[in-house]
């Protein structure tokens, strides 16, 4: 197996892409699921200056591997997909949540009934098995997870209300509001990789990394590598607290509420107290029209939140920690890992809203790898995401065929990163915190490319900043 140790040098990683493009070039935008583009990007003399001013200017990404622009159409990508990948059956979805409930009963039976001081004496012995029920629950509970997000998507079955009921059901067993999540992930879906837009994994800029440091953007190239220690720390708090304060704060989401077209954002803010959160009527995520919406998720949470207590009140608060409490960190972890690594590679770009679009916003997403876990437990949500964000109806069960197909039509712009498999998935978490910290655009960037965001670091690791020369 091939080393995942990050280099100590600016040296240029290689992803293992595919190096031709199997279609025309175009860029076009499909009507039905893209935002309408702005003037800049749909007037012919614009158009004309911006091929203009990037003859020669060459983008890499982090890695040092040439980047360019997707060069297909979403028809294409549909076209290319087998007729039979877009159906689904909710019989099928039904047996898989049915499995996922069984899997997490079964698992409380067996350790709540066969692991206790009667049975396994040893005070060790019992507390490493049952710390083994909370990663069980919190794999299976993330399963479960999965499907919910299938019934937001509306590919767990052709009927809008078995696909909500049974969402709704499912996350609010997990303490997640369905509805208002839904309707925030729908705006990610149609806004991926869009920085004024996106609302989830929005990286900072150069300029909001070196502020939240007390430096300026010219001191970037001066800062000295960040210590272990510190990427940990990182890493933990986004693990344990990155899924509450999103629903919270909508961190990591956009923060431009003013400028959005529902006309609710005045005066709103991310942040604890800026009014931007998942569970209220007012916040800026929704149109008035939502308001029905957002309060059925909250009386799910309420509900569920009322039978937690009568389990911690009769059954012991400590009990419930290790039954349900322990395991939901367990769903939050892996909820925030997947999502993370879907969103955040060195080869991955970001846009500026003026040279988005949904053709390369769903480009900019990456599949990897998790083996019998990623594929058979959590629904190969994460081997096969590009595809979620091209057309996000096709089922789970159908979504490996589906994939190779568009490989077809994507060709070099298609990104994956298998390698190591489920260590590889796992050790990416450390490569990208520590490649991945801000982005800009590419040193010396013309036209439209100055729109296209790479990552940088202040590690040494892949491309370096650009250096900038500070105004006297």
């Amino acid at each position: 197996m091939s080393s995942t140790a990050v280099p100590k040098k600016p040296v240029a990683l290689k992803r293992n892409l595919p190096t031709e493009s199997s279609v025309a070039s175009s860029a076009s935008v499909s009507p039905m699921e893209s935002p309408r583009q702005s003037p800049s990007t749909t007037s012919l003399s614009s158009l004309a200056s911006d091929q203009e001013a990037t003859k020669g200017s060459k983008m890499t990404d982090t890695l040092g591997n040439e980047f360019a622009l997707p060069d297909y159409t979403i028809k294409q990508i549909r076209d290319a997909i087998p007729a039979h990948c877009y159906e689904r059956s909710g019989a099928t979805g039904l047996y898989y949540v049915f499995r996922d409930l069984v899997l997490l009963g079964t698992t409380f039976y067996l350790f709540h009934n066969y692991v206790t001081p009667e049975t396994v004496p040893d005070v060790y012995a019992r507390t490493g098995l049952w710390t083994l029920y909370t990663v069980l629950q919190g794999l299976f509970g993330t399963g479960l997870w999965v499907l919910a997000h299938e019934c937001g998507h509306q590919s767990f079955s052709p009927s809008k209300v078995l696909n909500d009921t049974v969402g709704w059901v499912c996350h609010s067993l997990l303490l997640v509001p369905y509805f208002s999540w839904k309707i925030s992930h729908g705006k990610h879906h149609k806004a991926t990789g869009n920085l004024s837009r996106d609302m989830v994994w929005i990286p900072k800029t150069r300029e909001q990394f070196a502020s939240g440091l007390g430096k300026t953007i010219h001191e970037i190239n001066e800062l000295v590598e960040e210590t272990p220690i510190a990427t940990i720390l990182h890493l933990v708090g986004q693990q344990l607290f990155g899924w509450p304060l999103y629903i919270l704060t909508n961190v990591t989401g956009h923060n431009n509420h003013e400028r959005q077209h529902e006309g609710r954002g005045k005066g709103k803010q991310n942040g604890f107290f800026g009014g931007v959160n998942h569970f209220v009527m007012s916040s800026p995520l929704y149109e008035a029209k939502d308001a029905k919406l957002i309060l059925l998720s909250d009386l799910g949470l309420a509900i569920v939140g009322a039978a937690l207590y009568y389990l911690g009140t009769n059954f012991g608060w400590m009990n419930l920690l290790v039954w349900y409490g322990i395991p939901y960190l367990w769903v939050n972890h892996w909820l925030v890992a997947i999502t993370f690594l879907q969103h955040t590679d060195p080869s991955l770009p970001h846009y500026q809203n003026e040279v988005w679009n949904f053709t390369r916003g769903a480009a900019a997403t990456i599949d990897r790898e998790f083996g019998f876990v990623g594929r058979q437990l959590l629904h190969g949500i994460i081997e096969t995401h590009v595809l979620h964000h091209y057309v996000s109806t096709i089922p789970f069960y159908h979504a490996d065929e589906a994939t190779e197909a568009i490989k077809k039509v994507m060709g070099k712009h298609y990104r994956s990163n298998t390698e190591g498999g489920s260590l590889g998935f796992l050790s990416a978490m450390w490569t990208n915190a520590r490649m991945c910290q801000w982005i800009e655009p590419n040193e010396n960037a013309q036209g439209e490319s100055k729109g296209v965001m790479f990552y940088r670091n202040r590690n040494g690791l892949g491309a370096p900043p650009a250096k900038l020369v500070q105004a006297s």
